[in-house]
């Protein structure tokens, strides 16, 4: 699959790349993709919730009422959680929700996600550019020439694009990251990805491995 090189002014350069079917070219494996997005979602849950149990409520130990007799249940303390003002019963303690994949299955699932934007037509691959300083107006402009203002975007760019990362931070529809940071998420997230031409040989070395 060919894809059209632009440059940061939106026009077609008149060069073409070509999109390897191994990373962008598979069927896609639904079950990976679930489990990948379900990782980092689950990683990112601070798991600090935390409720009071019985014998962390502060109250009399006295047994309340006579074992027997009563005609109801019996009951020892009025820090039951049956009772009002009792603890929980199997309240949330603190915990780490993440939980390991296989690095093929982390692979698969990225193929997977860039097969299906590429599938769609959502794959823009443009020249190399960065900034000389970080100016958030030079990176609107960019977005406005690719007609990204209006739609949620993911740039994958080169490690020396410091300066275009700095100018994205404030733009809430756009994420920039490298290589090494293309997650299954982010690249279904996005309604279109941006990959800068050097940066795409570096993609598909990486998840055809």
């Amino acid at each position: 699959m060919k894809v059209a090189v632009l440059d940061i002014t939106g026009k077609d350069t008149g060069r073409k790349v070509e999109l390897s079917n191994e990373v962008f070219g598979i069927e896609p494996n639904d079950h990976a993709i679930y489990l990948d997005v379900k990782q980092y979602l689950a990683n990112q849950r601070q798991g600090t919730h935390k409720s009071k149990e019985r014998a962390e409520i502060a109250g009399s130990t006295r047994k309340i009422k006579k074992q027997k007799g009563t005609g109801t249940a019996r009951a020892g303390s009025i820090k039951s959680g049956v009772f009002r003002g009792g603890g929980r019963m199997f309240g949330p303690r603190p915990r780490s929700y993440s939980f390991k994949l296989n690095k093929n299955l982390k692979r698969l699932a990225r193929k997977s996600a860039l097969s299906i934007q590429a599938k769609d037509n959502n794959i823009v691959v443009v020249e190399d550019f960065n900034f000389e300083t970080p100016k958030t107006k030079e990176f609107i402009n960019v977005l406005k020439a690719l007609e990204l203002d209006s739609k949620k975007s993911l740039f994958i760019l080169g490690e020396a694009s410091d300066n275009v990362y700095l100018s994205s931070r404030n733009i809430k529809e756009t994420k920039v990251v490298n290589a090494t940071g293309v997650i299954t998420y982010s690249v279904l997230d996005a309604k279109k990805v941006i990959i800068s031409e050097s940066t795409l040989e570096g993609i598909q070395s990486n998840l055809s491995k």
